[in-house]
């Protein structure tokens, strides 16, 4: 069995952990804090990551965390607007100074952490053997290859590239709150899967479906093109090493 290598989503994971480990303390006279004990903190990230490796019987980890900003937010400045002035746990952050000190880990200027995971799920290079991408968040699944959902470490689902495909320009379609970027207007999810039902599965031919019903919104396939580019996650090919710039999505017909 070739060597297999855990590609762990340390942005949710740290928060997951750090959330957990606040305990709110009433100390009487309308004072409160919040309480955190960073040692299990610490305990509790080496624990989980032990879980992943025996449960997923892997070789080895690698964390991949993000900055503080990247490259979505010059293309679309309201990326992630929402989220401003919201706090992360008071622990976050030294968590995810111990988990670089201890681990292995990637974090890249403008790149999130999600682009990280992708380069290097597609990438023959960087990490040898078979690679496994462990993360709750749906945005993977543009990424073709083997990943775990977080919360259910015994199975793993394999994406294939016509399957990543079609969830880029589904995600393009029906946009993300989560990351504040709103899609094609009044296209949800049951839309989104009647205008992609009968298409194949190519780029070639769920792009013209994609820019057509931004048309019928009065959006121009430029909008679109915005849209699909937040929503695009870095493989290797999105990315010039020796520059460390993103190359930005394009339809086939515009390469």
């Amino acid at each position: 069995m070739p060597n297999r290598t855990l590609l762990i989503d340390g942005d949710i994971l740290a928060y997951r952990v750090t959330a957990a480990a606040e305990t709110p303390i009433d100390w009487g006279n309308d004072l409160w804090t919040l309480h955190a004990d960073m040692s299990d903190c610490r305990d509790n990230l080496d624990r989980q990551i032990a879980m992943y490796l025996e449960e997923l019987k892997a070789d080895d980890i690698i964390l991949a965390f993000s900055p503080t900003r990247n490259f979505r937010y010059r293309i679309y400045p309201q990326y992630k607007s929402h989220r401003q002035g919201k706090r992360k746990p008071v622990t976050y952050v030294p968590l995810k100074e111990y988990a670089h000190e201890r681990y292995k880990t990637f974090e890249r200027p403008d790149l999130e952490g999600d682009d990280v995971l992708g380069i290097l799920a597609t990438s023959p290079v960087f990490v040898k053997g078979e690679k496994v991408i462990v993360s709750l968040d749906k945005d993977l699944k543009t990424i073709p290859g083997l990943i775990c959902d977080m919360r259910e470490p015994s199975t793993i689902q394999e994406i294939t590239e016509e399957e990543a495909d079609y969830n880029h320009m589904y995600q393009t379609l029906v946009g993300d709150t989560a990351d504040g970027y709103p899609g094609c207007p009044g296209i949800g999810p049951v839309s989104a899967t009647k205008l992609l039902a009968d298409v194949p599965k190519t780029y070639d031919a769920m792009w013209p479906v994609v820019v057509g019903a931004n048309e019928k919104k009065g959006l121009s396939e430029e909008v679109a093109l915005v849209q699909a580019q937040i929503a695009r996650i870095c493989r290797r090919d999105d990315y010039d090493f020796k520059r460390k710039e993103v190359i930005l999505w394009n339809p086939p017909q515009k390469k």
